[in-house]
């Protein structure tokens, strides 16, 4: 060791918590809502309640439908085992070993319990990527000449393309499609707020249940990788098992809004239209614009020259 780092590698990165990706689109999304929020007040009556039950649903549904395009909890798995530090080493360490998948790659953490232990910082956070315009297999090479920590390695080669386990072109596969469904369902989600403040109620009702037809998709297509039996992760004595993480339930609870919202619009359209156009603000202006003259006042002295 040089000054406690291993001279022949890079020093370790520090754990990332955050995407960079997902903070973008937050940021943009919550500017969106804040630059509502300002003008808010402006609105008067009942009106007001109802374009920020709008607005915010809307922006819920689009951030969601964004958001998880980045973010690598789609499926989870968390295992504390006693193991291996690092390969031709006897060191055994205790931690909390995590797997969490996403629609373009794996992200695996290593966290020392306690962080300190044999004389190092053990908080690793590695990210493998299986996206068309990456290599995992080179991304994994690289992670073998870097000298990364034996549990992160041994979880990371289950998904490569020459691993037994056979799941690196399911993910792969699953994720791309999921991911371009989402997208077309972002865009379906802009026309129907397009349709919506047209207005063409019935039609923006209609586009959200595309919007929720494709997130429904995106789902399906991810959950396919389940056909493909996963290989037995087993580190030390305990065994990781992952599940359906934040992401994928984020994912299905805005399918379901798009659902309900869609329908909801398209049975008050049929139903009750004088209720719908009062949520979307619009029975008033409606009004007007039909409102017949109640009295009429006649200028006498223009009628007795025309006679």
């Amino acid at each position: 060791l040089f000054d406690g780092i291993y001279p022949f590698y890079p020093q370790q990165r520090k754990a990332a918590n955050f995407d960079i990706n997902t903070i973008i689109v937050v940021v943009v999304f919550l500017t969106l809502a804040c630059s509502f929020l300002l003008i808010i007040p402006g609105i008067r009556g009942r009106a007001r309640l109802y374009w920020t039950l709008r607005v915010l649903l809307s922006l819920f549904m689009g951030v969601g439908i964004v958001v998880v395009q980045f973010t690598g909890d789609w499926e989870t798995g968390w295992v504390q085992a006693n193991t291996s530090y690092k390969s031709f080493s006897h060191a055994v360490v205790n931690a909390d070993i995590g797997l969490h998948i996403g629609l373009e790659g794996v992200n695996i953490t290593l966290k020392g319990n306690p962080v300190n232990q044999i004389n190092e910082t053990i908080n690793y956070n590695e990210y493998f990527s299986w996206s068309f315009d990456s290599n995992y297999d080179r991304t994994y090479s690289e992670g073998l000449e870097k000298g990364l920590p034996s549990p992160i390695l041994y979880v990371a080669e289950k998904f490569t393309s020459q691993s037994p386990c056979a799941v690196h072109r399911q993910y792969r596969i699953s994720g791309h499609y999921a991911s371009a469904t989402l997208w077309v369902a972002f865009c379906m989600w802009i026309i129907s707020n397009i349709l919506l403040s047209m207005p063409a109620l019935v039609y923006g009702g209609y586009m959200l249940l595309v919007t929720g037809a494709f997130v429904t998709f995106s789902l399906l297509s991810f959950s396919t990788v389940r056909n493909s039996p996963m290989c037995l992760i087993q580190i030390g004595t305990a065994t990781l098992h992952v599940a359906y993480g934040g992401s994928f339930w984020l994912t299905l609870v805005i399918g379901l809004l798009c659902f309900v919202a869609g329908i909801t619009i398209v049975a008050l359209h049929h139903l009750s239209l004088d209720s719908l156009k009062t949520f979307f603000d619009l029975r008033e202006d409606k009004a007007e614009e039909y409102q017949e003259m109640a009295e009429v006042h006649v200028n006498s002295c223009f009628v007795n020259q025309a006679l």
